[in-house]
Formats: C-alpha cells, sequence, structure tokens
C-alpha cells in the first residue's frame, strides 16, 4: 500500500524515527493506523420487535442496577431512541426508577 503525504509530516515522522520513537516510518505507519481504528466504533444495531427489546432492556436494568440508557442501546445493539422509548415506558409503569 502507498500514499502520499506531505513533506513537512514525513519530516515530523522521520524526527521521531530519529528520536529513537519508532524503529521506522513503516513502524509509525503501522501504529497509526492502529490508533486510528481504535479510536472508530463502528455500531450495529439489531432488528428486534419492541416487545423483546423492551423484555432486553428491563433485563438490562435489573442486571445492572445503575446505567444510562445510552449504555443499554450500546451493549444491547439496539436504537438508542427505542431504549429511551423504552426506559420512559418502564419509569412510569414503576419497573425502572431514575435516579
Amino acid at each position: 500500500m502507498g500514499s502520499k503525504i506531505p513533506a513537512t509530516e514525513f519530516e515530523q515522522i522521520q524526527r521521531l524515527v530519529e528520536a529513537g520513537v519508532y524503529l521506522n516510518t513503516s513502524d509509525f505507519v503501522r501504529d497509526a493506523i492502529r490508533d486510528k481504528l481504535a479510536s472508530i466504533k463502528v455500531i450495529k444495531y439489531r432488528d428486534v420487535d419492541y416487545n423483546t427489546a423492551k423484555k432486553e432492556v428491563s433485563g438490562y436494568f435489573q442486571s445492572r442496577g445503575e446505567a444510562y440508557p445510552s449504555d443499554a442501546s450500546e451493549d444491547l445493539e439496539l436504537d438508542y431512541d427505542l431504549v429511551a422509548e423504552i426506559t420512559e415506558e418502564l419509569r412510569r409503569e414503576g419497573r425502572l426508577e431514575v435516579i
């Protein structure tokens, strides 16, 4: 794989290599790619019906004790708006306490 970068950026990389931070420019590129991939998280949402999602969300909060709807959304791979709606419904039903 090849790539072009501005001379100023290449010089900065070279200085890091010369300082012993990286073994060589390839080592820098590999590390930069790993860092970038780790910083990007692809969120997948499952397509489940409302009742199934409600059971899962209810169980999630029962097992966790305290959690944010965003945590439930991410951990259960459910759409955040759906989880927020279910959370509000569970609260109205008295099955979930908001702290």
